[in-house]
């Protein structure tokens, strides 16, 4: 075999079995960093190994046995006669059946999910949380989420790094959480596979507007989520995704530049990812606890997704979702989106009032959102000058090379007669 259809392999089986295979890992040596760079010299391994013998006939089993065998050689540099090793060793000797088995199907769940808790602990930061997930849950190379996140490789790898390192000197388990920490610690895993998602669907930088296999993993990520931790908001953000990622087809012109709401064609939005989203939201929905941030958003989306055109969106109960969300979570950009439903709904002077009144507290500085959403509601109120300016202000904040080209557009057009 070829050492280009080996790195094929390895890297779609990494991609597949990556969060059992650290999960099965971390189980049995009690180490999370040190199962990730069992895994890692695994995949070495199997590098050369499968372009000399070929892909073996249980691919994931192969290298988790190769890691465990790692293992055993880390513990005997670390203890010749440690008591831990001793106990690997006697395990890996067995000869019996199954002694060597992928992993105990009883924890095949536990173990994922733990690696998930484990990769998004509150003890890191947000950017080393987001990396370490996509890299030891999603499976993601270094490379690809650099390039997702437009930093150079080396950023990325020190995050990683830090990350574990960080993990070790905090003393943090490998296990799920107790059930007094669940609701704590599963918001942070949440809030990191919806940070994925957010940035796959409106990309911070970069030439593209989106970027559709970021958003694909973190809808991934939230499927796994729901089958381990099938939590009402675990719904709920799956159904904001699916129901958001529904009107992906339609964001982009042929040209590859962005498409708004008003202008998209409802024919090409995929209605099967509207169906999942509507099915999941209503699971959220029948929990019976009242929906919680992401449920919010996905009942927001779904008044989009239901809704025949623009004219015909029911903008009244979109401001109202909008509101509750505020109460709930509280922030300047679900103020800004409120501000535009009721746009929708009363006119862009009530719009305006609303996003003025955001500017005067000091808050979006920074953010080109705010000007470019007060440009468009000045354009419509005719106030051509002043919509100009705000528009200029959007540009020169925007770092997305697409939405500057839109950005560009709209002031040309306002400069003309």
């Amino acid at each position: 075999m070829s050492s280009n259809a080996a790195r094929a392999a390895v890297e779609a089986v990494w991609r597949i079995e990556s969060a059992r295979i650290v999960g099965a890992l971390a189980r049995y040596t009690g180490d999370f960093p040190l199962a990730e760079d069992l895994a890692q010299e695994a995949l070495a391994e199997a590098l050369v190994s499968w372009s000399v013998n070929g892909i073996p006939a249980e691919p994931a089993g192969w290298l988790l046995t190769t890691g465990r065998r790692r293992a055993v050689d880390t513990f005997r540099r670390r203890a010749a006669r440690d008591e831990k090793y001793a106990l690997l060793a006697r395990d890996l000797a067995e000869e019996e059946p199954g002694a060597d088995s992928l992993f105990d199907p009883d924890a095949i769940d536990d173990d994922v999910l733990a690696l998930m808790f484990i990769s998004c602990h509150p003890v890191l930061s947000k950017e080393a949380r987001i990396a370490l997930t996509l890299r030891v849950v999603g499976g993601m190379g270094t490379d690809e989420i650099a390039k997702a996140f437009l930093v150079p490789v080396p950023t990325i790898q020190a995050r990683i790094t830090r990350a574990k390192k960080t993990l070790a000197a905090a003393h943090v388990p490998f296990a799920v959480p107790e059930t007094r920490e669940l609701p704590e610690r599963l918001g942070s895993v949440l809030q990191v596979v919806y940070l994925i998602f957010t940035e796959g669907s409106f990309a911070s930088g970069g030439d593209s507007w989106m970027r559709t296999d970021l958003a694909g993993e973190a809808r991934r990520l939230a499927r796994v989520l729901t089958r381990l931790a099938p939590e009402p908001e675990v719904f709920g953000l799956l159904a904001l995704m699916d129901l958001t990622a529904a009107r992906f087809p339609a964001r982009l012109d042929s040209s590859g530049r962005p498409v708004l709401l008003e202008d998209q064609d409802r024919r090409l939005w995929d209605q099967s990812a509207i169906r999942r989203g509507r099915a999941a939201l209503a699971k959220a929905v029948a929990a019976g606890r009242g929906l919680g941030a992401y449920g919010l958003q996905a009942s927001i989306a779904e008044c989009h997704a239901v809704a025949p055109s623009v004219a015909e969106t029911d903008w009244q109960r979109i401001v109202i979702l909008y509101e509750a969300l505020g109460r709930l979570a509280p922030s300047s950009v679900v103020e800004l989106n409120r501000a535009v439903a009721v746009t929708m709904a009363s006119g862009p002077a009530a719009g305006l009032e609303l996003v003025d009144a955001i500017a005067s507290r000091g808050e979006l500085i920074g953010s080109h959102l705010l000007p470019a959403v007060r440009g468009e509601l000045l354009t419509r109120l005719g106030r051509r000058g002043e919509a100009q300016s705000a528009l200029q202000q959007a540009l020169a904040l925007c770092t997305n090379a697409a939405e500057r080209a839109a950005l560009e557009r709209k002031i040309d057009e306002l400069a003309r007669p």
